[in-house]
């Protein structure tokens, strides 16, 4: 598949200053991972990114047309930034969110990834329904496809990424919110997956992902009659972690990943692939054996053995 481009402008800048210099970056998302080039022909300006990205990287903004990315102290923020369409999801914000989850992960100081949207109404109200006129049935499978890829890389990611559904999750929000590894929600939260009321069916993975999270039975029920429910249902039901609220949601986000980034990073991202080959319907059993012989070999595990020896916290380096 065809590398997709973006050119995200990156701000470095601490407490006491305010933008010391911005430079432009290409993210290229493709299957076999994230590329990155530096826009920069000089020797001394390549230098003189690299020297001040390493040392302002605690608080780091990237630019994007549709979202908003701000990195501070290992956790990555990234924020559907539509309010006036309920941050409906286009083909662009789909492509931007591929490239700023990749981004999070090429990140070696980042841990956790929150995805949330703009606003109190809404998380995702849905895709961008204008975008859908006129399309081709190729035309439709390609966005499909893309719309796939990009989820999967969420699922896939090894560093994790907590939903934090503040409002409507309805059609490729739902989506996009199963296709991370946690999720919270406020107590104002609706649920959904209304494509059928369209023609359509959920093409981003619901299909798959909702059956998988809450069941065959009422993911059917779900789907068809295009009911929504409300937060505290979607818990019941499995579909999430915590229910708080609103004023309450990114706390609760901030400290769940705060007890995760306190864990190898190495060992967590070895549990994500352990439980997403079964949820694949690949041999998880085996996937446990490799992963769990591999982490005798990280020095993170010669840490957290020391660490619990000498009673001390340990300190992991995800090495």
């Amino acid at each position: 598949m065809a590398s997709i481009p973006f050119l995200p402008e990156i701000s470095l800048q601490n407490s006491k200053f305010e933008y010391l210099w911005a430079a432009k970056i290409v993210l290229f998302l493709g299957l076999n991972g994230t590329k990155r080039r530096v826009l920069h022909n000089r020797k001394t300006d390549f230098i003189r990114i690299l020297f001040t990205f390493a040392f302002y990287k605690d608080k780091v903004k990237m630019s994007y047309q549709n979202l908003l990315y701000f990195v501070e102290q290992g956790l990555v923020t990234i924020t559907i930034n539509r309010p006036d369409k309920l941050n409906a999801l286009n083909a662009l914000t789909v492509k931007e969110i591929g490239a700023a989850v990749a981004a999070a992960n090429a990140d070696s100081s980042v841990k956790v990834i929150i995805i949330t949207g703009a606003g109190e109404k809404s998380f995702v109200a849905g895709a961008d329904i204008g975008e859908f006129e006129g399309l081709s049935e190729q035309q439709a499978m390609s966005l499909a496809t893309t719309g796939q890829e990009v989820f999967k890389s969420i699922e896939n990611s090894p560093k994790p990424v907590i939903a934090a559904v503040n409002g409507f999750a309805l059609g490729g929000g739902c989506e996009l919110a199963m296709s991370c590894h946690l999720r919270i929600a406020s107590d104002n939260a609706r649920f959904g997956q209304p494509e059928v009321k369209l023609g359509l069916i959920p093409a981003y993975g619901g299909t798959q992902r909702l059956t998988r999270l809450i069941g065959r039975t009422k993911a059917l029920e779900l789907m068809i009659t295009t009911d929504m429910i409300n937060a505290q249902q979607a818990l019941e039901l499995g579909l999430l972690n915590y229910v708080v609220p609103q004023a309450e949601l990114m706390n609760k986000c901030k400290e769940i990943a705060v007890k995760i980034m306190a864990q190898a990073p190495l060992a967590v991202a070895g549990v994500i692939q352990c439980v997403n080959d079964f949820a694949n319907g690949e041999e998880g059993f085996q996937s446990e054996i490799k992963v769990f012989g591999y982490c005798f070999t990280t020095a993170d595990n010669k840490e957290g053995v020391a660490a619990f020896k000498e009673k001390r916290t340990p300190v992991f380096k995800g090495k």
